[in-house]
């Protein structure tokens, strides 16, 4: 018995790593990070903010609102340029390309032809790069080589009104993805070695959020929010739990769930923010709600929760924080750089793992209210991510604040420009390296 020990020790971290995709402690290797939570590790705030971020360097990729993927000292970039969609791996500290890929992809268009190029993040595990284009189509890498082993296009008939946003997620030797339409689409799961379908669950039609790994009283489950639900299926396929969370007018699943322990928290314009916990017993899973928030809500940014709090960009271009314990608001302020008002447009869109018909992974759609908002454009975009010490939100006009992760007030420490527009994606904090992907290019920024 003294021999299984180390034994259940080495299985529970080679099952970590093949989340993280054998990342280091600063790596980013899928959207929101490595465990989906939008928290940059092994980050040290400088005792003074410099008044400028140094330019280390850029280099143009073409557009495209995926989050870069980093591990090691590799940067996987997703974009479109041209008539393709493109792969490319990078040196981190220096920009210089170490290889590509690229396939055509027919541009986006109507109301998501704002955005043009893949919203979808990258993902790495067990030493395989994978992405996702706006037409479904799932391309499996070496990421050390940049050798396709297998793509999939068993997944392009049908896509959502603003192509796909959602971001796959890499647990356990499979690839799990939500495709389909609006209508008619599921929850599938691919074998990471092959690319050969292992099951599909198809209860609901697809949104542009992403999804999640939770467990569940010790059983591992995926949760994601689909076109009118949140659900929880079993690594196999089987549902565990589900509640309604219909879309309402003109708004769009676009928030990934977050998930805190047992407790899943998820969003969306009108309907508000919602916590339920999960629970095993017996056999059946049950989701009990734990409070509702119907006055911040979001519709193309994915809080964080720190410190017992959830920190968010609402559909009002309002940097908030919500209690965890009670649901209710604690303080609420116009973002920096943001506009007090908007002046309606034409259909709302975002982003996902993007817009629809913009950003990625748990995405934004594109279209969306036309204002003034941080530079925007659309408002209700921006990304949070939680560096310890301190938060930092990057909005699309290309302004990133840093401020203190307070229940009480929001306090700025600093505000930096990053870039002119289109700052869609996540910022990669890595240490004192900030990596930013713009409308066309990806820089390297470093707090010196």
């Amino acid at each position: 018995m003294r021999n299984l020990q180390p034994m259940m020790v080495a299985l529970a971290v080679g099952a970590l790593m093949l989340i993280a995709g054998d990342a280091s402690a600063q790596d980013w290797p899928q959207w929101r990070g490595p465990n989906r939570d939008a928290k940059a590790t092994g980050f040290t705030a400088p005792k003074t903010w410099p008044k400028e971020l140094t330019e280390k360097w850029k280099v143009t990729v073409g557009e495209g609102v995926a989050t870069p993927a980093l591990v090691g000292d590799k940067l996987y970039v997703f974009s479109r340029e041209g008539g393709n969609e493109m792969v490319r791996c990078l040196n981190a500290d220096t920009g210089k390309e170490i290889w590509q890929d690229k396939y055509e992809s027919e541009a986006v268009g109507g109301p998501a032809g704002a955005f043009s190029g893949p919203r979808s993040s990258p993902a790495i595990a067990d030493g395989k790069l994978l992405t996702m284009g706006v037409h479904g189509v799932i391309s499996c890498y070496d990421a050390a080589s940049g050798k396709k082993l297998w793509r999939s296009e068993d997944f392009t008939d049908v896509v959502p009104m603003f192509s796909v946003a959602s971001s796959p997620i890499l647990v356990d030797r499979l690839c799990i993805a939500q495709l389909g339409g609006d209508g008619a689409g599921g929850i599938v799961a691919l074998d990471l070695a092959t690319g050969v379908e292992k099951w599909r669950w198809a209860g609901d039609g697809t949104g542009y959020a992403s999804p999640v790994l939770a467990t569940i009283d010790g059983e591992k489950a995926i949760v994601a929010e689909t076109a009118s639900k949140i659900v929880a299926v079993s690594l196999a396929g089987k549902q565990l739990w589900t509640t309604p969370f219909a879309r309402q007018g003109r708004s769009y699943q676009a928030c990934t769930p977050i998930i805190d322990g047992q407790t899943v928290v998820f969003s969306g314009t009108p309907r508000g923010t919602k916590a339920f916990k999960l629970e095993k017993k017996g056999d059946e899973f049950n989701g009990k709600e734990l409070w509702s928030n119907k006055d911040t809500s979001v519709q193309f940014n994915t809080p964080v929760i720190k410190d017992g709090s959830v920190f968010g960009i609402s559909e009002s271009n309002k940097l908030f924080c919500i209690s965890m314990e009670s649901g209710k608001t604690s303080w609420s302020t116009l973002a920096p750089g943001a506009s007090a008002a908007a002046a309606p447009g034409g259909p709302p869109g975002g982003r996902p793992g993007g817009p629809p018909g913009g950003p990625p992974g748990g995405g934004r759609p594109g279209g969306g209210r036309m204002g003034g908002g941080m530079g925007m454009g659309r408002d209700g975009y921006g990304s949070v991510v939680d560096a310890g010490s301190v938060l930092f939100a990057l909005t699309p006009g290309g302004k990133l604040a840093v401020f203190e992760p307070s229940d009480k007030e929001f306090k700025q420490v600093a505000l930096y420009t990053v870039a002119k527009e289109g700052t869609y994606a996540y910022p990669v904090v890595a240490g004192n390296r900030i990596f930013v992907k713009d409308k066309e290019s990806v820089k390297l920024f470093m707090i010196d």
